[in-house]
């Protein structure tokens, strides 16, 4: 709610002391040219940087390696380019701070900090063990080579609970 209050109310009055602020020290007409070249240097930078991160998140489906930071750096050039889209001077700078990649991997380090503290995360490794006469598998004791298997279906809405299994893995 307080981070809400803070972009919709105290954001827009914080831009235009500040664009008033510009305006009285520089005049008027500067301060709007300057609002303008400020939204094309914005626009050239969030095309470089948006195309650049297309090309590391590729890479990184073209390795086989799951995308995580390539997508969090998407996020944050779309984000920083909505900022540079909303006219005034301190959004453009947060948006120049999300487009620049040593400030932004700043912001990836803040932001992972904080999920990290919100989350938990469990990773249960099972090897599975010789098929059963019913098709299925029967877990065992995971030795050291282990891998990851999962499966996944859709759940319609009717549907309001999945099937349970019992504690042996045998539904």
């Amino acid at each position: 709610m307080a981070l809400l209050v803070l972009i919709f109310i105290v954001l827009p009055i914080a831009e235009l002391y500040v664009i008033i602020k510009v305006g009285e020290a520089i005049g008027v007409l500067p301060t709007i040219a300057l609002l303008i070249l400020d939204s094309f240097l914005g626009a050239a930078l969030l095309r470089s940087q948006g195309r650049a991160a297309w090309r590391r998140f590729n890479q990184a489906l073209a390795e086989g390696r799951v995308p995580t930071r390539e997508v969090f750096d998407g996020a944050m050039v779309i984000l920083g380019g909505a900022f540079l889209i909303t006219p005034g001077f301190l959004t453009d700078v947060i948006g120049v701070l999300l487009l620049v990649p040593p400030t932004r991997a700043i912001f990836r380090g803040i932001v992972a900090r904080m999920a990290r503290r919100r989350t938990a995360f469990t990773v249960r490794a099972v090897h599975w063990g010789p098929r059963r006469p019913d098709g299925g598998y029967r877990p065992t004791q995971a030795p050291s080579d282990y891998d990851y298997e999962g499966s996944a279906r859709e759940v319609r809405e009717s549907e309001h609970e999945l099937p349970r299994r019992s504690d042996n893995g045998e539904p």
